[in-house]
């Protein structure tokens, strides 16, 4: 089961993750962020503190995310990525690249530098 909370902070959209990205849960994700992108939103910041699980689904759902932002000009960060997310990003090597902050408000702000 996933649950996610989405708050906008200025132009940046920020989706607080908990319990699991995975095959069943992934393809939600993916529609909400299509209606994100609908709407211009190309600023995301995923706070993954509350993500106990992903598999191969989940990090697909947030590689396409980046690939299609970054194609519209905006970018994708990650924010309190630890535990099995960590240890399956590391094993990807998707920690060189994404950009990884250890809090929500700094991973906002970089966006404005």
């Amino acid at each position: 089961m996933l649950e996610y909370d989405k708050a906008d902070q200025g132009d940046v959209t920020v989706f607080a993750l908990k319990g699991n990205l995975d095959a069943l849960t992934a393809p939600a994700l993916k529609k909400e962020i299509e209606a994100l992108l609908s709407a211009r939103r190309i600023n995301v910041v995923f706070d993954l503190r509350g993500l106990e699980l992903i598999d191969s689904s989940g990090v697909g759902a947030i590689v396409s995310l980046f690939k299609r932002v970054r194609t519209l000009q905006g970018d994708v960060k990650i924010a309190r990525l630890t535990g099995q997310p960590y240890e399956i990003f590391k094993l990807l090597r998707l920690d060189r690249a994404f950009e990884i902050y250890d809090g929500v408000d700094t991973a906002v702000r970089r966006f404005s530098v």
